[in-house]
């Protein structure tokens, strides 16, 4: 548990007028008592990162892509849509570089990253 972890669990148990301990513990059974839930949050955070990844790469491969298309205007072909291609690829990195800190910020509990 890093400081800011920790600086919440110990703010929480206060809030509460709990100890840290009775807090954990508390906290500690009441996800035990509904596995599918704690399952689904640890899961669908797992699966956020997973598709933030895997886009990640598929814009990795759109950059390869575009190389290529460099080399063939280079050598005198068209690209008829090039301009909104490259529009729709730059808002999709944009929107991928939110999704990523919106996530951070959720998950770091409204902290900005």
């Amino acid at each position: 548990m890093n400081e800011p972890e920790y600086a919440r669990f110990t703010t929480a148990a206060a809030h509460c007028k709990m100890t840290n301990a009775a807090f954990l513990a508390y906290a500690v059974d009441k996800a035990a008592r509904d596995l599918t839930r704690t399952a689904a949050e640890i899961a669908t955070e797992r699966e956020v990162l997973d598709e933030i990844f895997a886009a990640r790469r598929h814009l990795g491969r759109i950059h390869g892509l575009f190389n290529q298309v460099a080399k063939a205007l280079n050598s005198g072909t068209d690209a008829f849509h090039l301009d909104a291609t490259a529009k729709a690829v730059h808002d999709a990195a944009r929107r991928m570089d939110n999704a990523a800190d919106a996530f951070l910020t959720h998950r770091d509990g409204g902290e900005s990253a």
